[in-house]
Protein backbone atom coordinates (compact mmCIF):
# COMPACT_ATOMS: atom_id res chain seq x y z
CA UNK A 1 0.00 0.00 0.00
CA UNK A 2 1.33 3.24 -0.68
CA UNK A 3 1.51 5.57 1.91
CA UNK A 4 0.02 9.06 1.90
CA UNK A 5 0.61 11.23 4.77
CA UNK A 6 1.89 14.65 6.60
CA UNK A 7 4.31 15.48 8.96
CA UNK A 8 4.84 17.20 11.85
CA UNK A 9 7.70 17.89 14.39
CA UNK A 10 7.19 17.25 18.42
CA UNK A 11 8.88 21.11 19.22
CA UNK A 12 6.97 22.60 16.51
CA UNK A 13 3.49 21.55 17.37
CA UNK A 14 2.73 20.29 21.13
CA UNK A 15 3.78 23.01 23.30
CA UNK A 16 2.99 21.69 26.93
CA UNK A 17 6.61 22.40 27.18
CA UNK A 18 6.66 22.04 31.14
CA UNK A 19 3.76 20.33 31.74
CA UNK A 20 3.30 16.60 33.06
CA UNK A 21 7.46 15.99 33.65
CA UNK A 22 8.52 16.93 30.11
CA UNK A 23 12.03 18.23 30.46
CA UNK A 24 13.65 21.18 28.61
CA UNK A 25 15.36 20.73 25.43
CA UNK A 26 17.82 22.25 23.56
CA UNK A 27 14.79 24.45 21.45
CA UNK A 28 13.49 25.72 24.77
CA UNK A 29 16.96 27.11 25.78
CA UNK A 30 17.64 28.54 21.98
CA UNK A 31 14.34 30.10 22.05
CA UNK A 32 14.37 31.37 24.74
CA UNK A 33 17.93 33.32 24.51
CA UNK A 34 16.80 36.37 23.28
CA UNK A 35 17.64 37.40 19.60
CA UNK A 36 17.76 33.59 18.48
CA UNK A 37 14.36 33.53 17.38
CA UNK A 38 12.58 35.77 15.00
CA UNK A 39 10.29 37.91 17.18
CA UNK A 40 11.57 36.13 19.79
CA UNK A 41 9.06 32.97 19.61
CA UNK A 42 9.02 29.96 20.90
CA UNK A 43 7.61 26.62 21.24
CA UNK A 44 5.88 27.34 24.83
CA UNK A 45 2.35 26.77 23.33
CA UNK A 46 3.04 25.80 19.50
CA UNK A 47 0.12 24.46 18.00
CA UNK A 48 -1.39 22.80 21.48
CA UNK A 49 -1.16 19.76 20.22
CA UNK A 50 -0.60 18.45 23.66
CA UNK A 51 -4.11 18.82 24.18
CA UNK A 52 -5.61 18.93 21.14
CA UNK A 53 -4.78 16.41 18.89
CA UNK A 54 -7.77 14.48 18.93
CA UNK A 55 -8.88 17.50 17.02
CA UNK A 56 -5.89 17.11 14.49
CA UNK A 57 -5.74 13.05 13.92
CA UNK A 58 -9.90 13.83 13.03
CA UNK A 59 -8.15 16.70 10.54
CA UNK A 60 -5.94 13.99 9.09
CA UNK A 61 -8.82 11.17 9.15
CA UNK A 62 -10.89 13.88 6.91
CA UNK A 63 -8.08 14.79 4.74
CA UNK A 64 -7.78 11.23 3.52
CA UNK A 65 -4.41 10.65 4.51
CA UNK A 66 -3.42 6.82 5.28
CA UNK A 67 -0.16 7.78 7.60
CA UNK A 68 1.18 10.39 9.67
CA UNK A 69 4.56 10.58 10.59
CA UNK A 70 5.21 12.39 13.77
CA UNK A 71 8.32 12.93 16.25
CA UNK A 72 8.51 12.04 19.54
CA UNK A 73 10.05 14.31 21.83
CA UNK A 74 12.66 12.88 23.41
CA UNK A 75 12.89 15.46 26.89
CA UNK A 76 9.38 14.01 27.42
CA UNK A 77 10.43 10.60 27.57
CA UNK A 78 13.82 10.84 29.17
CA UNK A 79 13.53 14.73 30.62
CA UNK A 80 17.06 14.14 32.01
CA UNK A 81 18.84 12.48 28.99
CA UNK A 82 19.31 9.59 31.05
CA UNK A 83 17.58 6.31 31.32
CA UNK A 84 14.90 7.45 33.99
CA UNK A 85 11.71 6.88 31.92
CA UNK A 86 8.59 9.77 32.10
CA UNK A 87 5.79 7.70 32.08
CA UNK A 88 2.98 10.50 32.02
CA UNK A 89 5.02 11.43 28.62
CA UNK A 90 4.71 7.67 26.88
CA UNK A 91 1.10 8.01 27.55
CA UNK A 92 0.66 10.83 25.45
CA UNK A 93 2.18 8.95 22.62
CA UNK A 94 0.08 5.79 23.55
CA UNK A 95 -3.20 7.90 23.44
CA UNK A 96 -1.88 9.37 20.20
CA UNK A 97 -1.29 6.23 18.37
CA UNK A 98 -4.33 4.25 19.72
CA UNK A 99 -6.05 7.61 18.03
CA UNK A 100 -4.21 7.09 14.98
CA UNK A 101 -5.23 3.51 14.54
CA UNK A 102 -8.37 3.75 14.98
CA UNK A 103 -8.56 5.71 12.24
CA UNK A 104 -6.75 3.73 10.08
CA UNK A 105 -3.98 5.82 9.64
CA UNK A 106 -0.67 4.28 9.88
CA UNK A 107 1.88 6.14 12.38
CA UNK A 108 5.28 6.80 11.31
CA UNK A 109 7.37 7.98 14.12
CA UNK A 110 10.40 10.17 14.21
CA UNK A 111 13.08 9.36 17.38
CA UNK A 112 15.25 12.28 16.76
CA UNK A 113 13.61 15.94 15.12
CA UNK A 114 16.10 18.40 16.74
CA UNK A 115 14.85 18.47 19.86
CA UNK A 116 18.05 17.31 22.36
CA UNK A 117 17.28 16.95 26.10
CA UNK A 118 19.43 20.21 27.61
CA UNK A 119 20.96 17.35 30.18
CA UNK A 120 22.98 15.45 26.88
CA UNK A 121 23.81 19.11 25.70
CA UNK A 122 25.24 19.94 28.70
CA UNK A 123 27.58 17.20 28.46
CA UNK A 124 29.04 17.80 24.77
CA UNK A 125 25.26 17.15 22.61
CA UNK A 126 26.45 15.53 19.71
CA UNK A 127 30.17 16.00 19.84
CA UNK A 128 30.07 13.87 22.91
CA UNK A 129 29.56 9.96 21.01
CA UNK A 130 27.63 9.14 24.49
CA UNK A 131 25.07 11.04 22.83
CA UNK A 132 24.75 8.22 20.47
CA UNK A 133 24.32 5.29 23.01
CA UNK A 134 21.33 7.47 24.83
CA UNK A 135 19.41 7.72 22.04
CA UNK A 136 20.16 3.64 21.64
CA UNK A 137 18.50 3.82 25.05
CA UNK A 138 15.36 6.36 24.19
CA UNK A 139 15.12 4.34 21.12
CA UNK A 140 14.34 1.28 23.50
CA UNK A 141 11.82 3.30 25.90
CA UNK A 142 9.52 3.98 23.03
CA UNK A 143 9.86 1.02 21.04
CA UNK A 144 9.11 -1.09 23.95
CA UNK A 145 5.72 0.60 24.18
CA UNK A 146 4.80 1.54 21.09
CA UNK A 147 6.34 -0.84 18.78
CA UNK A 148 2.89 -3.55 18.46
CA UNK A 149 1.23 -0.50 17.26
CA UNK A 150 4.11 1.54 15.11
CA UNK A 151 5.07 0.08 12.11
CA UNK A 152 7.46 2.47 10.60
CA UNK A 153 10.28 4.03 13.07
CA UNK A 154 12.91 6.81 11.82
CA UNK A 155 15.78 7.09 13.89
CA UNK A 156 16.81 10.78 12.73
CA UNK A 157 15.71 13.69 10.79
CA UNK A 158 17.60 15.79 8.80
CA UNK A 159 21.20 15.01 10.55
CA UNK A 160 22.93 17.23 7.77
CA UNK A 161 20.54 20.13 8.64
CA UNK A 162 20.93 19.81 12.61
CA UNK A 163 24.56 19.38 11.98
CA UNK A 164 25.07 23.11 10.08
CA UNK A 165 22.74 24.99 11.54
CA UNK A 166 23.17 23.30 14.98
CA UNK A 167 26.85 23.20 15.66
CA UNK A 168 28.27 24.58 12.50
CA UNK A 169 26.63 27.98 11.66
CA UNK A 170 24.68 28.32 15.41
CA UNK A 171 21.55 29.64 13.43
CA UNK A 172 19.46 27.17 15.21
CA UNK A 173 20.11 25.24 18.28
CA UNK A 174 22.45 24.52 20.39
CA UNK A 175 23.58 27.98 18.72
CA UNK A 176 27.23 26.54 18.26
CA UNK A 177 29.43 28.36 15.28
CA UNK A 178 32.10 25.59 15.00
CA UNK A 179 32.43 25.41 11.15
CA UNK A 180 34.31 21.86 10.13
CA UNK A 181 34.48 21.01 13.84
CA UNK A 182 31.07 20.33 14.05
CA UNK A 183 31.99 17.17 11.64
CA UNK A 184 32.09 14.54 15.00
CA UNK A 185 28.31 15.30 15.08
CA UNK A 186 27.51 14.17 11.41
CA UNK A 187 29.33 11.06 12.52
CA UNK A 188 27.66 10.64 16.11
CA UNK A 189 24.22 10.85 14.92
CA UNK A 190 24.82 8.22 12.26
CA UNK A 191 26.48 5.87 15.21
CA UNK A 192 23.15 6.98 16.86
CA UNK A 193 21.09 5.78 14.17
CA UNK A 194 23.06 2.51 14.05
CA UNK A 195 22.73 1.95 17.48
CA UNK A 196 18.87 3.02 17.81
CA UNK A 197 18.25 0.50 14.57
CA UNK A 198 19.36 -2.37 16.68
CA UNK A 199 17.12 -1.02 19.90
CA UNK A 200 14.49 -1.07 17.79
CA UNK A 201 14.58 -4.06 16.01
CA UNK A 202 15.02 -5.84 19.20
CA UNK A 203 11.44 -4.67 20.05
CA UNK A 204 10.18 -5.90 17.39
CA UNK A 205 10.17 -2.39 15.37
CA UNK A 206 8.78 -3.06 11.74
CA UNK A 207 10.39 -0.83 9.40
CA UNK A 208 13.25 0.97 10.00
CA UNK A 209 14.27 4.45 7.83
CA UNK A 210 16.75 7.42 8.56
CA UNK A 211 15.63 10.54 6.83
CA UNK A 212 17.99 12.66 5.35
CA UNK A 213 17.46 16.31 3.27
CA UNK A 214 18.63 15.85 -0.06
CA UNK A 215 19.13 17.90 -2.85
CA UNK A 216 20.39 17.96 -6.47
CA UNK A 217 23.36 20.05 -6.29
CA UNK A 218 24.16 22.19 -10.13
CA UNK A 219 27.04 23.93 -10.66
CA UNK A 220 27.38 27.88 -11.54
CA UNK A 221 28.50 27.53 -14.72
CA UNK A 222 30.48 24.85 -16.99
CA UNK A 223 34.18 26.18 -15.75
CA UNK A 224 35.84 23.01 -13.70
CA UNK A 225 36.43 25.14 -10.54
CA UNK A 226 32.86 25.75 -10.07
CA UNK A 227 31.72 21.63 -11.14
CA UNK A 228 34.58 21.10 -8.35
CA UNK A 229 32.94 22.88 -6.15
CA UNK A 230 29.23 21.08 -6.67
CA UNK A 231 31.09 17.94 -6.31
CA UNK A 232 32.27 19.43 -2.84
CA UNK A 233 28.79 20.83 -1.92
CA UNK A 234 26.92 17.28 -3.04
CA UNK A 235 29.71 15.43 -0.57
CA UNK A 236 29.05 17.93 2.64
CA UNK A 237 24.94 17.75 1.70
CA UNK A 238 24.06 14.52 0.30
CA UNK A 239 27.26 11.66 0.35
CA UNK A 240 28.32 12.45 3.75
CA UNK A 241 24.94 11.06 5.22
CA UNK A 242 23.44 8.70 2.37
CA UNK A 243 27.26 6.60 1.85
CA UNK A 244 27.73 5.70 5.55
CA UNK A 245 24.20 4.30 5.56
CA UNK A 246 23.78 2.69 2.37
CA UNK A 247 27.75 1.78 1.57
CA UNK A 248 29.27 1.48 5.07
CA UNK A 249 31.92 4.29 4.23
CA UNK A 250 32.54 7.78 4.39
CA UNK A 251 33.44 9.72 0.49
CA UNK A 252 36.23 11.54 0.61
CA UNK A 253 36.59 14.83 2.33
CA UNK A 254 39.35 16.15 1.47
CA UNK A 255 37.98 18.70 -0.41
CA UNK A 256 37.45 20.24 3.53
CA UNK A 257 41.03 19.56 4.09
CA UNK A 258 40.26 16.51 6.20
CA UNK A 259 41.79 13.40 5.56
CA UNK A 260 39.11 11.13 7.73
CA UNK A 261 36.70 11.70 10.45
CA UNK A 262 38.43 11.63 13.87
CA UNK A 263 35.51 10.54 15.56
CA UNK A 264 35.22 7.02 13.81
CA UNK A 265 36.28 3.94 15.85
CA UNK A 266 37.12 0.64 14.63
CA UNK A 267 33.27 -1.22 14.24
CA UNK A 268 31.21 1.69 13.98
CA UNK A 269 30.60 1.82 9.65
CA UNK A 270 29.00 -2.45 10.31
CA UNK A 271 26.76 -0.45 13.26
CA UNK A 272 26.19 2.61 10.64
CA UNK A 273 25.39 0.42 7.61
CA UNK A 274 22.76 -2.29 8.78
CA UNK A 275 20.31 -3.02 6.29
CA UNK A 276 17.52 -0.23 5.97
CA UNK A 277 13.64 -0.84 4.73
CA UNK A 278 13.31 2.42 3.76
CA UNK A 279 15.55 5.38 2.91
CA UNK A 280 13.85 8.74 4.00
CA UNK A 281 14.23 11.50 1.91
CA UNK A 282 13.04 15.53 2.60
CA UNK A 283 13.14 17.34 -0.50
CA UNK A 284 12.30 20.91 -0.79
CA UNK A 285 14.86 22.95 -3.78
CA UNK A 286 17.97 22.23 -5.50
CA UNK A 287 21.01 23.71 -4.51
CA UNK A 288 23.39 26.02 -7.16
CA UNK A 289 27.51 26.26 -5.94
CA UNK A 290 30.04 28.32 -7.25
CA UNK A 291 33.85 28.24 -6.41
CA UNK A 292 34.84 31.00 -4.03
CA UNK A 293 36.89 34.26 -5.61
CA UNK A 294 40.09 34.24 -4.97
CA UNK A 295 40.81 35.72 -1.39
CA UNK A 296 37.41 34.94 -0.10
CA UNK A 297 36.41 34.31 3.17
CA UNK A 298 34.56 30.81 3.45
CA UNK A 299 35.58 29.62 6.29
CA UNK A 300 37.24 26.84 4.63
CA UNK A 301 34.36 25.70 2.45
CA UNK A 302 35.24 25.28 -0.89
CA UNK A 303 31.95 26.43 -2.54
CA UNK A 304 29.76 29.18 -2.15
CA UNK A 305 25.73 29.38 -2.15
CA UNK A 306 25.57 31.23 -5.94
CA UNK A 307 21.32 30.81 -6.04
CA UNK A 308 18.93 29.35 -8.24
CA UNK A 309 17.16 31.49 -10.21
CA UNK A 310 14.70 31.63 -13.08
CA UNK A 311 12.21 29.90 -10.72
CA UNK A 312 9.39 31.28 -8.58
CA UNK A 313 10.13 31.28 -4.98
CA UNK A 314 8.30 30.73 -1.92
CA UNK A 315 7.56 32.75 1.41
CA UNK A 316 11.22 31.62 2.55
CA UNK A 317 12.85 32.82 -1.10
CA UNK A 318 13.10 29.07 -1.65
CA UNK A 319 12.95 28.22 -5.24
CA UNK A 320 9.96 25.92 -6.52
CA UNK A 321 11.11 23.48 -8.56
CA UNK A 322 9.36 20.36 -8.99
CA UNK A 323 11.37 18.32 -11.60
CA UNK A 324 13.94 18.66 -9.19
CA UNK A 325 12.46 15.48 -7.26
CA UNK A 326 12.38 13.53 -10.12
CA UNK A 327 16.19 14.50 -10.51
CA UNK A 328 17.05 13.54 -7.08
CA UNK A 329 15.20 10.04 -7.16
CA UNK A 330 16.29 8.96 -10.04
CA UNK A 331 20.05 10.59 -8.57
CA UNK A 332 20.10 8.19 -5.80
CA UNK A 333 18.93 5.40 -8.05
CA UNK A 334 21.92 5.97 -10.36
CA UNK A 335 24.64 6.65 -7.45
CA UNK A 336 23.58 3.75 -5.12
CA UNK A 337 22.13 1.15 -7.27
CA UNK A 338 21.05 -1.94 -5.64
CA UNK A 339 22.38 -0.25 -2.40
CA UNK A 340 19.45 1.92 -2.97
CA UNK A 341 15.99 0.97 -0.10
CA UNK A 342 13.10 1.14 -1.21
CA UNK A 343 12.44 5.42 -0.68
CA UNK A 344 9.90 7.27 1.39
CA UNK A 345 9.98 11.15 0.72
CA UNK A 346 8.71 11.59 4.03
CA UNK A 347 8.74 15.69 3.55
CA UNK A 348 7.80 17.82 1.05
CA UNK A 349 6.18 21.27 0.99
CA UNK A 350 6.14 25.12 1.22
CA UNK A 351 5.62 28.16 2.85
CA UNK A 352 3.16 30.42 2.15
CA UNK A 353 1.90 34.45 3.62
CA UNK A 354 -1.74 32.77 4.39
CA UNK A 355 -4.14 34.19 5.86
CA UNK A 356 -8.42 33.81 5.74
CA UNK A 357 -9.70 36.31 3.27
CA UNK A 358 -12.99 38.12 4.70
CA UNK A 359 -15.27 35.13 3.65
CA UNK A 360 -12.89 33.22 6.43
CA UNK A 361 -11.38 30.93 3.16
CA UNK A 362 -7.64 30.35 2.97
CA UNK A 363 -7.27 30.47 -0.68
CA UNK A 364 -3.65 28.96 -1.21
CA UNK A 365 -3.40 28.56 -4.65
CA UNK A 366 0.15 28.43 -5.07
CA UNK A 367 0.69 25.21 -2.45
CA UNK A 368 -1.63 23.42 -4.53
CA UNK A 369 0.06 24.31 -7.97
CA UNK A 370 3.45 23.31 -5.61
CA UNK A 371 2.18 20.00 -4.34
CA UNK A 372 0.56 18.93 -7.76
CA UNK A 373 3.88 19.75 -9.59
CA UNK A 374 5.66 17.18 -7.28
CA UNK A 375 3.26 14.62 -6.69
CA UNK A 376 3.68 14.85 -10.97
CA UNK A 377 7.60 14.42 -10.29
CA UNK A 378 7.23 11.80 -8.00
CA UNK A 379 5.47 9.91 -10.35
CA UNK A 380 8.02 10.65 -13.26
CA UNK A 381 10.44 8.82 -10.60
CA UNK A 382 8.25 5.74 -10.11
CA UNK A 383 7.90 5.65 -14.19
CA UNK A 384 11.80 5.81 -14.33
CA UNK A 385 12.43 3.24 -11.66
CA UNK A 386 12.90 4.17 -8.38
CA UNK A 387 10.81 2.34 -5.51
CA UNK A 388 8.76 5.08 -3.90
CA UNK A 389 6.45 3.96 -0.83
CA UNK A 390 5.10 6.91 0.61
CA UNK A 391 4.84 10.87 0.39
CA UNK A 392 4.90 13.06 3.07
CA UNK A 393 3.23 16.80 3.05
CA UNK A 394 5.12 19.01 5.06
CA UNK A 395 2.82 19.88 7.22
CA UNK A 396 -0.18 19.45 8.82
CA UNK A 397 -0.58 22.38 10.38
CA UNK A 398 1.30 25.98 10.31
CA UNK A 399 3.84 25.70 13.18
CA UNK A 400 6.77 26.61 14.75
CA UNK A 401 9.16 27.04 11.78
CA UNK A 402 12.22 27.07 14.17
CA UNK A 403 14.07 30.47 13.60
CA UNK A 404 11.19 31.58 12.00
CA UNK A 405 9.54 31.24 14.52
CA UNK A 406 5.43 31.51 13.26
CA UNK A 407 6.10 34.09 10.59
CA UNK A 408 6.47 30.51 7.75
CA UNK A 409 3.65 29.04 7.13
CA UNK A 410 3.70 25.25 5.70
CA UNK A 411 0.15 23.98 6.67
CA UNK A 412 -2.72 22.22 5.18
CA UNK A 413 -4.65 23.47 7.85
CA UNK A 414 -3.93 27.17 9.08
CA UNK A 415 -3.66 27.74 12.93
CA UNK A 416 -4.76 31.26 14.58
CA UNK A 417 -1.74 31.04 16.91
CA UNK A 418 -3.73 33.32 19.19
CA UNK A 419 -6.57 31.37 19.57
CA UNK A 420 -5.69 27.78 18.22
CA UNK A 421 -8.59 27.97 15.54
CA UNK A 422 -7.75 25.10 12.73
CA UNK A 423 -8.75 26.35 9.21
CA UNK A 424 -8.43 23.68 6.48
CA UNK A 425 -7.11 25.45 3.61
CA UNK A 426 -8.11 25.35 0.12
CA UNK A 427 -5.17 22.43 -0.86
CA UNK A 428 -6.13 20.33 2.15
CA UNK A 429 -9.37 20.35 0.45
CA UNK A 430 -7.44 19.87 -2.99
CA UNK A 431 -5.48 17.41 -1.78
CA UNK A 432 -8.55 15.91 0.12
CA UNK A 433 -10.30 15.26 -3.77
CA UNK A 434 -6.73 14.27 -5.09
CA UNK A 435 -6.44 11.53 -2.46
CA UNK A 436 -9.97 10.42 -2.91
CA UNK A 437 -9.17 10.21 -6.58
CA UNK A 438 -6.11 7.97 -6.21
CA UNK A 439 -7.75 5.50 -3.57
CA UNK A 440 -10.77 4.87 -6.07
CA UNK A 441 -8.45 4.62 -9.07
CA UNK A 442 -5.74 2.53 -7.08
CA UNK A 443 -2.78 4.48 -8.46
CA UNK A 444 0.01 4.90 -6.27
CA UNK A 445 0.86 8.30 -7.33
Amino acid sequence: MFLWGTATASYQIEGAAAEDGRGTSIWDTFAHESGNVRDGHTGDVACDHYHRWSEDVTLMADLGVNSYRFSISWPRIHPRGDREVNQAGLDFYDRLVDGLCAQGITPAATLFHWDLPQALEDRGGWLNRDTAHRLADYAHTVSARLADRVPIWITLNEPFIHMVFGYALGTHAPGRALFLDALPAAHHQLLGHGLATRALRANGAGRVLVTNNCTPVWAASDAERDARAADAYDTLHNRLFNDPVLLGSYPDLSAFGVPALDAVRDGDLEVIAQPLDGLGVNYYNPTRVAAPAPGADTGGLPFVDAGVTGHPTTAFGWPVVPDGLRELLTGLRARYGDALPPVYVTENGCSQADEPGPDGVVDDQGRIAYLDGHIAALRAAMAEGVDVRGYYVWSLLDNFEWAEGYNQRFGLVHVDFATQKRTPKASYHWLKNRLAAEHHHGTPA
